[in-house]
């Protein structure tokens, strides 16, 4: 939509929308917590659903605070990664900023750190789609520049004796 009064009404339209909605969900939110019932428990059950879990962080509302979801979301991938010889832990948060530090055993099967990389953004982004930033440590990809040192080919050195050297560099100067 162009700038102008229209968009300035449709924003303020939904702005108000979202905090009806947000009003609703808070009180339902009370209202179960408070009930004489398993309130606290079916606040975490609405938590770990994918579709409620959602709806609740689009409010402010999810019962678990940032760091929690971010831990589950490591602990849900160590299987994964440990399939591929990996293992994962949480490095820190700050200010939403979180940072997964992934180490690699010496066997990774043949995976890149393209295809771990995915695992951890899905996993970390599925639990805790508010975070600001996810920095992946440990996952430097090699630079791939093509070159294979001749040495790691034939397995010896292939510099020439000194008098080999001296002979090719005064042959190629006549």
């Amino acid at each position: 939509m162009p700038d102008g009064p229209p968009r300035t009404a449709c924003k303020e339209l939904v702005q108000l929308l979202m905090d009806v909605h947000g009003a609703g969900l808070d009180r339902i939110m009370e209202i179960v917590f408070e009930s004489d019932g398993p309130g606290p428990a079916i606040i975490d059950k609405l938590g770990n659903d994918t579709v409620t879990s959602s709806l609740l962080l689009l409010y402010s509302l999810h019962p678990q605070d940032l760091e929690t979801r971010v831990q589950q979301s490591v602990d849900r991938m160590r299987p994964r990664l440990r399939k591929l010889s990996c293992s994962v832990e949480l490095a820190g948060i700050i200010e939403g900023a979180v940072q997964v530090r992934v180490t690699a055993g010496g066997h990774s099967c043949g995976s890149s750190s393209k295809d771990i990389r995915t695992i951890v953004e899905e996993c970390v982004f599925e639990l805790a789609p508010d975070i600001v930033s996810l920095e992946v440590l440990g996952l430097e990809e090699p630079s791939n520049s093509g070159f294979v040192a001749l040495e790691s080919l034939i397995g010896h050195s292939v510099v020439a004796p000194a008098h080999n050297a001296r002979s090719l560099t005064t042959e190629g100067a006549d």
